[in-house]
């Protein structure tokens, strides 16, 4: 990763080409020779000059005003995840020296918690570094165990990936989520080196890393095709924890009641308390 990236520029290159013609009441033409906007018909909606967009885009201007970024967010139709982390660029003006990585740090009130739920949850760092987890998490998969990290685990373990019937949207999910999560805080030297790994030994990442897509880190159903108990579809939440300076979240996973992916995993809870978890990979 460059000591001084152009992530502001390459943002708003995404988002111009992301956005259709039609979604903002141009015509789609046959001349065009790019999907998605040209740099003049953002700067029209946006009201401002071609040559200042021109000049954002190409990193001359690292400052523009929140009310010219929050013009261009209309434009481009972004959510409120997506704005901020628009605004959030404005931060970077000046090159920056790689930072030694952040040490994290699970309160010891959550580790009592992963000791006590009955579900599967663990602890995930800023960069999706696995920190703590509980029995039935790892037994869920064995790759969710501390010190592991879900992104190299998703991208490049064949056995994770065969976890995700889903796997094209499980991915794009997780590159958005930890997007937003590491903001525009690019020069810890953690960062960089998983980004470079995953960049150099994955297509996938690569291609969705360079669409900028961004999202908070939510919540949604996800399916998973256990190797032991089989399909199950899990409600998978993550809660930022309150007292931590760095954004770590504590990940859940919870069926609905009743389901039966219920009572599958209370069959793979079993296993744990048996030895046979996660040992069949």
């Amino acid at each position: 990763m460059a000591p001084y990236e152009n992530l502001l520029g390459d943002y708003l290159r995404a988002q111009r080409a992301r956005v259709r013609p039609e979604q903002v009441g141009l015509p789609a033409g046959t001349s065009r020779r790019v999907p998605g906007l040209r740099r003049a018909e953002v700067a029209l909606l946006a009201g401002i000059s071609p040559d200042y967009y021109l000049r954002l885009e190409q990193g001359r201007d690292r400052r523009p005003s929140a009310h010219i970024l929050e013009a261009l967010a209309r434009v481009f139709g972004l959510d409120a995840t997506g704005t901020a982390y628009l605004l959030s660029l404005t931060e970077l003006d000046r090159p920056r020296s790689r930072r030694r990585p952040r040490r994290e740090d699970v309160p010891e009130g959550i580790r009592k918690l992963l000791g006590s739920v009955q579900l599967p949850a663990f602890v995930e760092g800023r960069y999706l570094d696995v920190l703590a987890a509980n029995p039935l998490a790892t037994a869920l998969s064995p790759r969710i165990t501390a010190g592991e990290n879900r992104l190299r685990a998703v991208f490049l373990d064949p056995g994770e990936r065969a976890l995700y019937p889903d796997w094209d949207d499980t991915t794009a999910r997780l590159v958005a989520g930890f997007r937003r999560s590491v903001g525009a805080d690019t020069n810890d030297a953690r960062f960089i080196d998983l980004v470079g790994e995953l960049s150099l030994t994955s297509d996938r990442f690569r291609t969705l890393w360079a669409q900028n897509d961004v999202q908070a880190r939510q919540s949604w159903p996800i399916t998973l095709d256990h190797p032991l108990v089989g399909s199950l579809t899990l409600n998978r939440e993550k809660l930022i924890i309150g007292d931590t300076a760095h954004g770590l979240a504590l990940a859940i996973y919870h069926p609905d009641l009743g389901s039966d992916s219920a009572d599958k995993l209370q069959v793979l809870a079993s296993f744990t308390t048996t030895g046979l978890g996660a040992g069949r990979r």
